[in-house]
């Protein structure tokens, strides 16, 4: 079954943002997790096509071929080695006998499927909805399902609706919602999703200062730092890198002693974020997606924000759906310290509303931002600049 598009001219003011929330709020969706019970074939080969293909390797899934335009140049590539590299055309040949996951969230969904629906290609997923499939062996959790919400629920998230700060949020917030409602993709001409600004949206540029302390939560191996030190020019006060996954960890001390050796303004802290202080289970070695899971083999120390003695001008949290309790676990440092907050939100239902409301509620005087940096509901981040920064 094709997936369906709605194309928007003009942004969604608050009046019509509710109308067209109403549209997705209740109906039923015609989608659901994907199953591996047909021989499967990954489309694209770039990070998440890599991602994807270690994902069903921990999962015991067999590939039969990746697809990919670059395939001649990949198959170079040592990474791709043991699995059949092609092009669209060339695996067109067995398109009706396997089953092709998307593996590519940085251009819209819905022309990749047409496309490969064309050359005769008759089952494709999205890769996010064949993983969903697999959460009890693998805590990679892109690819929920929003349940239909509730009156109480649809009346919040219309809230969060009114509250942000311009339309263009508004056209993000309702694309999320509609993805992971619906499996709609919506599309606002004039509010682009723009993949190359993840965290340092224009908004967020403007305002940084020379005495920046960066709080980076799910540092991985330190490409917000990267970008944080480019933006700055070097000028900042202190970079707190926090990466529980002592693979990432020790990638992430080699970039920033690559980056600025031996500087004394950065440290690396490796415990997690969340709402106590305590120890979790961790779910470790899964390149960007290790994280806070039940499904994991090790423990890992837990901490507050608010405990950690820290006074961050700039916080940037991605840890895998923990976003909303490591807030909770920092309300006095937020509170305090008055910095920008960059949030993901897309790991889980908390990005409908919950993790929205909690920020306009706790922080006044800010203002919010929500903006989309992938498609399939993915790489949605919420921005909360102080006023006093304008």
């Amino acid at each position: 079954m094709p997936h369906r598009a709605r194309l928007f001219t003009t942004l969604p003011e608050p009046e019509l943002a509710q109308s067209l929330l109403a549209d997705v709020a209740t109906e039923v969706c015609s989608f659901a997790p994907a199953t591996a019970d047909a021989p499967l074939a990954l489309y694209g080969a770039g990070d998440l096509g890599r991602l994807a293909r270690d994902f069903l390797h921990y999962v015991g899934q067999d590939l039969v071929m990746v697809i990919d335009r670059n395939a001649e140049f990949l198959a170079q590539d040592g990474n791709w080695s043991g699995i059949q590299l092609l092009t669209p055309y060339e695996a067109a040949k067995t398109a009706k006998r396997i089953r092709v996951a998307v593996s590519v969230v940085t251009a819209p969904y819905l022309p990749i499927e047409r496309s490969l629906s064309d050359l005769g290609f008759a089952d494709i997923v999205p890769f996010y909805d064949l993983a969903e499939s697999y959460r009890r062996q693998h805590p990679l959790s892109n690819g929920w399902f929003a349940s239909p919400l509730s009156p109480e629920h649809q009346a919040m998230t219309g809230e969060v609706l009114a509250s942000w700060h311009d339309d263009v949020s508004r056209a993000h917030h309702l694309q999320f919602i509609a993805w992971r409602r619906l499996r709609e993709e919506w599309t606002f001409d004039l509010a682009a999703v723009n993949s190359s600004s993840r965290f340092f949206v224009a908004e967020i540029v403007d305002v940084l200062r020379e005495d920046e302390v960066l709080l980076d939560a799910g540092a991985h191996h330190g490409i917000v730092i990267n970008a944080f030190l480019n933006h700055t020019n070097g000028r900042f006060r202190g970079i707190a890198a926090i990466e529980p996954d002592a693979s990432n960890r020790a990638r992430l001390d080699e970039n920033i002693q690559r980056a600025v050796p031996g500087d004394r303004r950065v440290t690396v802290y490796d415990c997690a974020l969340s709402v106590e202080d305590g120890e979790a289970i961790f779910h470790s070695d899964l390149d960007y997606a290790s994280q806070l899971s039940q499904t994991g083999r090790t423990r890992v120390t837990t901490r507050r924000l608010d405990t950690l003695g820290l006074s961050p001008t700039f916080v940037k949290l991605h840890i895998e759906g923990a976003e909303l309790a490591a807030l909770k676990g920092a309300r006095q440092t937020l509170t305090t310290c008055r910095p920008i907050v960059a949030a993901t939100v897309y790991h889980n239902d908390d990005g409908i509303w919950k993790t929205a409301q909690w920020l306009m509620e706790t922080l006044p005087d800010y203002r919010f931002l929500f903006r989309n940096h992938s498609w399939c509901g993915t790489g949605s981040v919420i921005y909360a600049i102080p006023e006093e920064r304008s």
